[in-house]
Order: C-alpha cells, then structure tokens, then sequence
C-alpha cells in the first residue's frame, strides 16, 4: 500500500466521522495485475465472494459495463 493504515484512518476521519466496526477499503491501483500473465482479469459473469466472521459476507456478480 502507499499510505500505511494509521494514515489511511487519520485521513478519512477528516471528513467523516468513524465508529467502530466502520470499514475502510482500500482496493488495488489500477494495472497492478498488468506484468503477471498468470493472473487473469476479472471478466463479465466471475463471482466475487467475501466474509468476514461476526459481521457477514457478500457476494457479486460482475456484469459488462
């Protein structure tokens, strides 16, 4: 990451208030699968799943833009 996470909290808490259980994501910069070519793109149709225990999961299906 660029910026560590005590900057990251630090700054998004100039704009907004944070409670707990509050959630920052910070994705990835843009091309960063670009030099691999062992790891594919996402495409229309793949399925993004995420959980996090106590709290929940989601689920997404990406579609063509």
């Amino acid at each position: 990451m660029i910026f560590d996470v005590a900057y990251l909290v630090w700054y998004v808490s100039q704009f907004m208030v944070l409670e707990p259980g509050d959630l920052i994501n910070t994705g990835t910069p843009a091309g960063v699968s670009l030099g691999h070519d062992d790891v594919p793109f996402l495409k229309a149709g793949d399925v993004v799943e995420l959980s996090i225990d106590g709290l929940g999961s989601q689920r997404s299906v990406l579609a063509q833009a």
